[in-house]
């Protein structure tokens, strides 16, 4: 069977290109080893987390790190995949969030911790 040289060339052209797009792919990998995430120190305390305001990007892996400096306390984020986590005084609390999309999303203690603990909220802020 015998080619046209235009589809020869179509052949060899699309070949290259395919073989192109994997040395980027694979170069890219190299480029990036692992995604390192960010990491954001709150406290937690009677009746405030500090700081109450966080900004995240959307699709980005951050840790929060929690120390309470008082009591138990809780920490939900309901709209966010129903995250939650109980902080216990002495002990550092990880809680991993990749938010997938971006908003503004309303966390809480969510567990009692006396007059007041109805105001002990924060906003997680995720941007493009």
């Amino acid at each position: 069977m015998k080619f046209s040289r235009s589809a020869t060339s179509l052949f060899l052209s699309v070949a290259m290109l395919f073989m192109l797009s994997l040395f980027v792919d694979s170069a890219r990998a190299v480029d990036q080893p692992g995604q390192t995430e960010r990491v954001i120190k709150i406290t937690a305390k009677k009746f405030e987390y500090s700081p109450n305001e966080i900004r995240i990007k959307k699709g980005v892996l951050v840790v929060l790190e929690f120390t309470s400096l008082d009591r138990v306390h809780g920490f939900t984020v309901p709209d966010l995949g129903g995250i939650r986590a109980t902080i216990e005084p002495g002990k550092v609390t990880q809680v991993h969030i990749t938010a997938p999309k971006a908003g503004a999303y309303e966390f809480h203690c969510d567990l009692f911790c006396g007059d007041g603990h109805e105001g002990m909220m924060g906003k997680i802020i995720v941007e493009e």
